[in-house]
């Protein structure tokens, strides 16, 4: 029998070092005084059960599974005999450009801005490749909204429009939007972001501020060998920084794990090693408590540039790729190694949130295509000189319709995934229906 870990780290199970907790699964923990059912899943569990979440998630819409089926995208890519696309300067790109994985990011100086919030997939490759993923996700957003097809040829008009205008001499520089320039819907994200504490995010991430991680659905427990890894983890210099980075903390200060726990977290977890660590920062009434996220890095499913000068470090890779495509996410973000694996480590912030998106009017659909649009194309413009960035401007207006202004490649893209992805979900939720009815 495989020993389970309550959240002080005692043991639920005798057959490991450990001092005995004395509860079995389903009863209240001495040690927290909290119900501890489904907290015994150690690693050889974790794997079906979070097949089994994944796919739980990608039934629940269309939407929701092109959001988690990046692999699908990049076959369809490789196998497409539509229009050739066009080949843009290899930049750093996210690699999963789905609606999902932008919001509002804040900088380790308190500035707050819409950026890329999540670079797993990313890679120095062609920036076309992120615009026809946010095209597709934005296309079946509208779709979940019961928009009509005209809206989604008008709506991939204005990511074009929103992405071209990032590449201009006058928008270099930007860093920061004025609200006036945000749509409605992503002005009030950004709102509620910019009014969020400590308190918010651990009332929604862990339960409350106790200084603990409340295992069952979404936290479970690591062995006591994991448990010490990350204990070893957060001793690390580089990573201790980042623990003291933010809001002026003192780089001297101690740096101690309260608690951690296997995170139970996303499709793009699938497999991985993902840890919740809740971490003091000083000590007596100068202590602050700050929740890290240590992430798995694997190989990218997106094609890389022939050429490209990447990190061989998945880590490396995906924090390298931040900075350059999200600096504010990059800026508070560092590559280690955990249990012998590439992770990438990163303090979560209230005021990080994600773009939840699944239904819109009319105009709203206009305005988010064309605003999240820019600012994917931003974090291109920003890796490219004045001449590449004209270079790049010109390839783009080639091969328009004179009555559509979105060129054939991403029309014909979008409606060739649009239609695989479709077919493919009705599939997934046949399987889901046939495996839960079982």
């Amino acid at each position: 029998m495989q020993a389970g870990w309550c959240d002080r780290g005692e043991a639920l199970a005798s057959d490991q070092a450990g001092t005995p907790c004395g509860q079995q699964p389903g009863v209240v923990c001495a040690a927290m005084g909290k119900n501890t059912v489904n907290t015994t899943i150690g690693p050889a569990a974790r794997s079906n059960a979070l097949i089994a979440e994944r796919n739980r998630k990608m039934a629940a819409s269309a939407h929701a599974y092109v959001r988690g089926s990046t692999t699908r995208f990049y076959e369809w890519l490789e196998a497409s005999r539509g229009p050739a696309l066009p080949e843009g300067p290899p930049v750093w790109i996210c690699g999963d450009c789905h609606v999902g994985n932008l919001g509002p990011v804040a900088s380790t100086d308190g500035a707050l801005a819409i950026q890329v919030r999540d670079l797993d997939q990313t890679v120095i490759g062609n920036p076309a490749h992120d615009v026809i993923r946010l095209g597709l996700s934005l296309a079946m957003a509208a779709r979940g909204s019961d928009l009509p097809g005209v809206t989604t040829a008008h709506m991939l008009e204005q990511i074009v429009h929103g992405y071209e205008a990032a590449f201009r001499p006058d928008a270099q520089g930007e860093t920061l939007d004025a609200a006036s320039s945000m749509p409605r819907i992503i002005r009030q994200v950004m709102k509620a972001a910019a009014g969020r504490s400590w308190k918010h995010l651990a009332d929604e991430r862990i339960e409350g501020v106790e200084p603990v991680i409340p295992l069952g659905k979404r936290f479970w427990p690591l062995q006591k060998t994991e448990r010490g890894a990350v204990d070893a983890l957060f001793a690390e210099p580089e990573v201790r920084r980042l623990a003291t980075l933010l809001r002026g903390r003192d780089s001297e200060v101690g740096v101690r794990v309260l608690d951690a726990a296997f995170w139970r977290k996303g499709c793009s977890s699938l497999g991985r090693l993902r840890v919740a660590a809740l971490v003091a920062v000083g000590e007596g009434r100068g202590e602050r408590h700050c929740l890290m996220d240590v992430k798995e890095a694997i190989a990218a499913a997106a094609p890389r540039s022939a050429g490209a000068d990447m990190p061989r470090d998945n880590a490396e890779r995906v924090v390298t790729g931040a900075r350059n495509l999200s600096p504010f996410l990059g800026g508070r973000m560092v590559a280690a190694r955990l249990l012998g694996k590439a992770v990438f480590v990163r303090e979560l912030l209230p005021q990080d949130l994600k773009l939840e998106i699944e239904h819109l009017t009319r105009e709203e659909a206009m305005g988010v295509a064309e605003f999240l649009a820019h600012v994917v194309g931003r974090g291109h413009a920003r890796q490219l000189d004045a001449e590449q960035r004209e270079e790049w401007l010109s390839e783009l207006g080639r091969r328009r319709s004179k009555s559509l202004d979105a060129p054939a490649w991403l029309w014909n893209s979008v409606v060739d995934l649009v239609a695989s992805h479709e077919a493919a979900y009705l599939q997934h939720c046949r399987r889901w229906a046939m495996s839960d009815a079982a």
